[in-house]
């Protein structure tokens, strides 16, 4: 059906547009930029300063927090625009996928293509877009007064979000440009999915303790591999009391955790194609299956990379983007094994 086209090929834009978002919320956390508007303006926070006094003014709101008192004291006012136009373009672009959102779903709705239960998971959609709005903001909110960055929780839970903005847009899109059902028998679907569920999890496991290796900026120790410096497990992983917060808390074991769920991916992943090859799928379904591969030593090049090379901006960007884009290809094959029924 054509009108099912345009809006899965309009959801997948959507998807696309938040993948952006993610890179750009990267490079925003990358250049210590994410502190530099300390105000929460949804509609008119989208014109930026366009005088020199109301540069002045925003920089000296930035100039009243802990960040710039000891990070960056003395810094410029063409220095603090650098950063500014980063956190602007993240929010701006934040507020143009509400648009983008908003006015095709409009469109379709009045045409009588969106009703029932399709409507309502859109809309879903678009709540959790506002909530992600509201969790940047409370994000930011966590450096305001002591910290000179964000709290590494709330980084984490903004990122999840984002995550799952992202993913149901993107099994939307899927629904609706892909629906076709690939001949298997129970046996074969049961059991290629439930396997498939367990490797997203641990994808998804994996890019949350990717959340806390950025917050707790763990990247920047233990840059060689397979080694972590001199020894094989670092022995530093409980050097904070009470023992538990070390699993949030201590870059080192945070690190070590990254390291270790990217063993678990791996091995769930290559057992999950192995097990699919043995089944003799239809041909589409199978390709779906090779993909999984190729992402996993895609990301697993740039994670190393990344690390070693001291976390370069251009490297980290695109691990983050690459994990992004392994669960892309997790969904894209849940999706495949997925009956017309359900």
């Amino acid at each position: 059906m054509a009108a099912d086209r345009a809006m899965g090929r309009w959801l997948l834009a959507l998807s696309a547009m938040v993948l952006v978002q993610v890179m750009l919320g990267a490079v925003t956390r990358l250049t210590e930029s994410g502190l530099s508007i300390m105000e929460w303006r949804p509609i008119l926070g989208a014109i930026p300063p366009l005088s020199d006094a109301e540069w002045e003014r925003v920089f000296a709101i930035y100039r009243q927090i802990a960040e710039y008192k000891l990070v960056n004291a003395g810094m410029a006012l063409e220095e603090f625009k650098a950063i500014f136009w980063w956190e602007y373009l993240h929010r701006l672009w934040g507020r143009l996928i509400g648009v983008a959102f908003l006015l095709p779903f409009l469109w379709f709705w009045a045409r009588g293509h969106l009703r029932g239960r399709r409507a309502g998971r859109l809309l879903a959609i678009f709540a959790l877009g506002g909530l992600q709005g509201l969790m940047g903001w409370i994000m930011v909110m966590s450096g305001f007064a002591e910290r000179t960055d964000v709290s590494q929780y709330r980084l984490v839970a903004h990122l999840m979000l984002a995550l799952l903005i992202y993913g149901l847009l993107l099994w939307q899109a899927l629904n609706l440009l892909q629906p076709g059902d690939h001949a298997l028998s129970a046996a074969q679907r049961d059991s290629l999915h439930w396997h498939g569920v367990m490797m997203t999890t641990l994808i998804v496991l994996e890019i949350a303790i990717g959340g806390f290796v950025a917050g707790l900026d763990a990247g920047l120790i233990y840059n060689n591999f397979p080694m972590m410096g001199e020894h094989w497990i670092a022995p530093d992983l409980f050097h904070l009391a009470p023992w538990w917060v070390n699993f949030t808390e201590n870059p080192a074991m945070v690190q070590f955790l990254h390291r270790l769920m990217a063993g678990f991916v791996a091995v769930a992943l290559i057992s999950l194609v192995v097990r699919a090859r043995r089944l003799g799928l239809p041909n589409a379904l199978r390709r779906r299956f090779h993909y999984l591969p190729l992402g996993l030593l895609l990301q697993a090049a740039l994670g190393i990379a990344t690390l070693m090379l001291l976390v370069p901006l251009p490297l980290a960007v695109a691990h983050q983007a690459g994990a992004f884009l392994l669960f892309t290809l997790g969904l894209y094959t849940l999706h495949g094994l997925k009956s017309r029924r359900s």
